[in-house]
């Protein structure tokens, strides 16, 4: 089984979206294994975002992720980076599937609702910034209903 990090940012907290998205990884079929409400400091955000230093809008997306508080979680499921970033859809919500997450909820690329990993490798890394303490173990009583 495959780990994710998905963040709901400050947008997505303010509109009352978190039972939405948490659902809709639910009835997917994943399993949450970590969940927290925090505000974030800038250098933590800093660091989360440390590989888009260079870019012109690095400045303006730690701001927005500092303006308020943010939902992290850790989803376990066959695929969830894969299959979590189509769920979210496209980082534009212009270029997102109507049913995605960004599709249905967001209109402006600097108000996009969700951040998810894009990689195995980064999710990795960004559970291991944003979960030091670790994660829950456990396993649902459906999983053989879902997984085969």
């Amino acid at each position: 089984m495959e780990q994710t990090f998905i963040m709901i940012k400050p947008d997505g907290v303010q509109r009352g979206l978190v039972g939405e998205i948490v659902g809709r990884f639910e009835k997917k079929g994943f399993y949450l294994k970590g969940l927290k409400l925090m505000t974030v400091e800038r250098p933590f955000a800093e660091k989360h975002y440390a590989d888009l230093s260079s870019k012109p809008f690095f400045h303006g997306l730690v701001d927005y992720i500092i303006s308020g508080p943010v939902v992290a979680m850790v989803w376990e499921g066959k695929n969830v980076v894969t299959t979590g970033r189509k769920i979210i859809g496209a980082t534009n919500p212009a270029e997102s599937a109507p049913g995605t997450i960004r599709g249905d909820f967001a209109v402006e690329i600097g108000r996009n609702v969700i951040h998810g990993s894009d990689s195995v490798e980064s999710a990795r890394k960004e559970i291991a910034l944003w979960f030091p303490e670790g994660i829950a173990e456990w396993q649902s009583s459906v999983h053989p209903w879902i997984y085969e």
